[in-house]
């Protein structure tokens, strides 16, 4: 199984997204501000594993706080939590690790500040080992929609690198390949950074699941001609209606497989629900450089002086999913009662709901 962040003694080893699928090599971060660099240009990337290593980068942080008092520990360890929630704006995963470390610290007034460091290290280990845990019990939810046979159109990247491991959208397809499934998978390239050509395809080569990469602009041909059966993708954050964010391009694959009577299926964790938002309408929207649109591996692609606009992300109304498989079962439209029924009772942020 691919690993994509780990502890290695007092620093953070993560690997470089952005030099796969040619050289896999181990970016080294010593200091909150690395792993947030890590973050922000896309050395690591996906909702989840974005959370876990915030969760981490936090914990590496607090060890370089020098005090021994709780009170000044706490507020340089919020002013590091800050920090952190700049690094990228649309991925809920990341709130909602923040939030975790942040609870880890209150609650640990009365201890010494030595103590407080080695919780929310090992707080952040906790929270690694069950994204992976949690990325299975989607996969096992997600079995029952998949066909004996089937081609599955995939956009963009919810494997084993955007999460702790196994994955989330390419967890179900890996868990139906393994369950002895007729299982063909067409990606996306998923421009302009093309983690669909570059990371799934990867991915699903590595475990010997047949793959076929498209242009973006293929999937509707390909809809159309009933050549692919269903729909997986993951998601950044999911409103409390069931709208989704997810990679840009997603809201047209979802569109067109609606036109032509295609379920598109979202795979994705609990941590990834915001329920303080209404409805897509109110996820931010990152922006990224034109850069990324008008350049590829630094080479220019269009004419000098051309300007780019580079959403990172885009927002899927409910109406057009056709289920979200989470690591308590699968939800089902209407997703605003779906959803407040699955937080009734405590979910893994430990809150009731």
């Amino acid at each position: 199984m691919i690993q994509t962040v780990k502890w290695e003694n007092s620093c953070i080893c993560i690997l470089d997204q952005r030099r796969l699928p040619t050289e896999k090599k181990w970016l080294v971060c010593r200091t909150l501000q690395d792993v947030i660099t890590a973050i922000r240009e896309m050395a690591i990337r996906g909702a989840p594993a974005i959370g876990v290593a915030a969760a981490m980068g936090l914990a590496l942080g607090a060890q370089s706080i020098k005090t021994e008092k709780y009170g000044t520990f706490r507020r340089r360890f919020m002013q590091m939590a800050q920090q952190m929630k700049s690094a990228r704006p649309t991925a809920a995963n990341l709130k909602w690790a923040i939030g975790r470390m942040i609870t880890a610290v209150e609650r640990m007034d009365n201890n010494t500040v030595e103590e407080i460091k080695e919780v929310v290290r090992r707080e952040s280990q906790i929270m690694l080992e069950r994204d992976i845990e949690t990325n299975l019990k989607i996969s096992h939810n997600g079995l029952e929609l998949i066909p004996d046979r089937a081609t599955i159109l995939t956009h963009c990247n919810a494997g084993a690198l955007a999460t702790c491991g196994y994955g989330t959208a390419l967890g179900v397809i890996r868990a139906a390949h393994e369950a002895g499934k007729d299982i063909r998978v067409i990606v996306d390239e998923t421009r302009p950074l093309l983690q669909g050509m570059r990371l799934t395809a990867f991915e699903l080569i590595e475990d010997d699941i047949p793959v076929t990469v498209i242009v973006d602009s293929a999937a509707g041909y390909l809809m159309r001609k009933k050549v692919i059966d269903l729909i997986i993708t993951g998601a950044d954050r999911i409103a409390s209606n069931g709208d989704v964010a997810n990679k840009i391009g997603s809201y047209q694959v979802a569109v067109i497989a609606k036109e032509n009577k295609i379920p598109f299926y979202v795979a994705s964790p609990l941590s990834t629900f915001d329920l303080d938002l209404k409805n897509g309408d109110l996820v931010p929207i990152e922006e990224r450089e034109p850069g990324e649109v008008i350049s590829l591996a630094g080479h220019l692609l269009g004419p000098k002086g051309v300007n780019a606009f580079n959403p990172a992300f885009d927002v899927t109304p409910a109406r057009y999913i056709s289920a979200i498989i989470t690591e308590r079962g699968v939800l089902k439209s209407p997703y605003t009662r779906s959803i407040r029924n699955l937080f009734k009772t405590k979910d893994d942020r430990g809150q009731s709901r």
